[in-house]
């Protein structure tokens, strides 16, 4: 057989397969879908941006050591943000520079309105901070900012303090616990509560007598201690009771001079 006729009978063998389609049905209809998907979010996204639905209206509450003025300035709101955006976060990020605020609250009426309620920390006791200035501290050991040199709250004393310049919210924040749960049978009588480096807790009261508590657990029965002792018991000045262990009390007299 000729080279020509060998070629033209393998031409002729030959089955051409047919061309497949680059996309099957169910290809089709993802890909559609994910393009409608995609269109619905940037478009929502784009509409929730637009003016109609930017902060208008803020109602702000709970504000006491601050003007409400300044607290909505500085949270950013008065800007008038797309409501999206607005957040607990964002919000209490802004306020960070109000030592009395400690959180917030946010509920969000669309399409422009938003209610802030401010929640503040209560001073529990006061402390001289590394000036020698009188500050407010709370439950956390926190400082507040100034306090006038006449409060009624107890001034809490770190024995280490020359290692921390404000102790009460890092090693020395069980002060700051203790005063926060102060029971009102005696708290008024309170006059310094000292920390040392172990931990070890003592009230200083007005009589003056001292109570100590050693570390800040079993508050509530060591309370009870120190109450029972207060109006069942005749102390003199100077006297240190020690209710570290609250069932088994120990008086002794002041330290010689």
């Amino acid at each position: 057989m000729s080279r020509r006729g060998a070629s033209a009978s393998n031409a002729a063998g030959a089955v051409t397969s047919p061309q497949r389609s680059g996309f099957t049905p169910l290809t089709k209809v993802l890909v559609t879908l994910g393009v409608t998907v995609t269109v619905l979010v940037l478009g929502g996204q784009w509409a929730l941006h637009q003016s109609f639905f930017e902060v208008q209206h803020v109602s702000l509450s709970g504000v006491r050591h601050e003007s409400s003025a300044q607290v909505l300035a500085a949270s950013g709101l008065n800007e008038h943000p797309a409501m999206i955006d607005v957040s607990v976060a964002n919000i209490e990020k802004n306020l960070e520079v109000f030592p009395w605020i400690e959180s917030v609250s946010l509920s969000k009426h669309w399409p422009n309105s938003v209610v802030v309620i401010v929640h503040e920390s209560d001073a529990v006791a006061v402390a001289f901070g590394p000036h020698h200035v009188l500050d407010y501290v709370d439950s956390q050991g926190r400082n507040l900012g100034r306090a006038p040199l006449k409060i009624n709250l107890p001034t809490l004393r770190y024995v280490d303090a020359t290692k921390a310049t404000w102790p009460f919210d890092g090693v020395g924040r069980s002060s700051a616990l203790v005063a926060s749960e102060l029971p009102k049978a005696f708290a008024s009588q309170v006059s310094v509560i000292t920390e040392d480096s172990h931990g070890s807790v003592t009230l200083k009261m007005t009589t003056p007598v001292s109570f100590v508590l050693g570390p800040a657990t079993q508050l509530r029965a060591k309370f009870v201690a120190v109450a029972s002792v207060i109006a069942h018991s005749t102390l003199g000045v100077g006297d240190v009771v020690n209710v570290t262990v609250p069932d088994e009390l120990a008086v002794t007299g002041p330290a010689p001079s």
